[in-house]
This record gives C-alpha cells, sequence and structure tokens, in this order.
C-alpha cells in the first residue's frame, strides 16, 4: 500500500498554517486576468484536493467572495493577520473542492501543474514551459489526468451536482 502523503504549509507571517493529506487531483497553472488581479502577479499554481484533506492547524482564515469567469462565486481564504491567500473554493465543486495555492506549501518545488491554462490571457512576455500541456483556455480532464485521478475529479463533480 502507498504510504500516505502529507504536506503542510502556511502565510506569509507564519500565523496560519494547514496540512494537506493525500495527493492532489489536478494541478493547474492559471493566466486567467483574474488570477492576475486576485494574485498581483501573472499567473497562480493550483492544487485541487478535496476538502476533507485540508486541516488547519493554526490562526483563522478570513473569506473573500468574488465573481468567477463562469459567474458562480469564488471564494478566496486568507490568513487573517496577513492576508496570504492559501487556498480558494471555485464554483464548479462549491466547498467539497479547494485549490490550495502551491506557493504556500513549504515544500511548493514538489507540486509540477498538469497543465497551463488560459494561457491566451498570459501576459505576452511570459513563455510557457514546454513540458507542461498549455491549454488556451482549459482542456477536458479525462483526456489528461490520469483515471484514478479523474475518477476523483468526477466523483467530487457528481456530489457537487447533488447539492
Amino acid at each position: 500500500m502507498p504510504e500516505t502523503q502529507t504536506h503542510t504549509g502556511g502565510c506569509g507571517c507564519g500565523a496560519t498554517r494547514y496540512q494537506l493529506t493525500g495527493t492532489p487531483i489536478f494541478i493547474n497553472n492559471c493566466h486567467c486576468k483574474q488570477c492576475q488581479q486576485q494574485t498581483g502577479s501573472t499567473s497562480v499554481v493550483n492544487a485541487f484536493y478535496e476538502s476533507e484533506s485540508i486541516q488547519l492547524t493554526s490562526g483563522t482564515l478570513t473569506e473573500h467572495g468574488f465573481k468567477s469567469g463562469s459567474g458562480g462565486q469564488h471564494i478566496i481564504c486568507r490568513c487573517a493577520s496577513c492576508g496570504s491567500a492559501l487556498f480558494s473554493y471555485y464554483p464548479r465543486f462549491g466547498r467539497l473542492g479547494a485549490g490550495v495555492r502551491v506557493g504556500t506549501l513549504d515544500d511548493s518545488a514538489a507540486f509540477k501543474p498538469d497543465a497551463v491554462v488560459h494561457a491566451a490571457e498570459r501576459m505576452p512576455w511570459v513563455a510557457l514551459p514546454s513540458d507542461i500541456p498549455a491549454f488556451d483556455v482549459y482542456y477536458n480532464p479525462k483526456e489528461l489526468l490520469p483515471p484514478d485521478r479523474f475518477a476523483r475529479f468526477m466523483a467530487l463533480y457528481a456530489k457537487a451536482s447533488a447539492s
């Protein structure tokens, strides 16, 4: 049986810490304009987990809602002390799954994106890596994700759709 993976991360000031258990369903490097505005950067890398895999171990979060590209509610969870964005809930999965900001992980280099998404909106001087598939908008998860992770994606999607 494979060893359970555990990763830890936290905010910029150290007041808020979290732990992840297991492996992400998928990891995206998103270059959409909304991610640029919300991070103040060129893109964001999110590792998507089932919410029960994320445990807050210290600190307090605040939640900030934004209208997503699909029109649904995108909630960013931030450290209440310093405002660092730690993870988000997206309309597709509601509160059943969250996108963890990979840059807040203690070992962020261990997380390589499965795909670059919304590449058409990237800043013109941003070069994309040749070893990661890039999509102008998004991709078909069934065509990109390994079967076990696609099954988790579909289970989470079905659960969210039934809520």
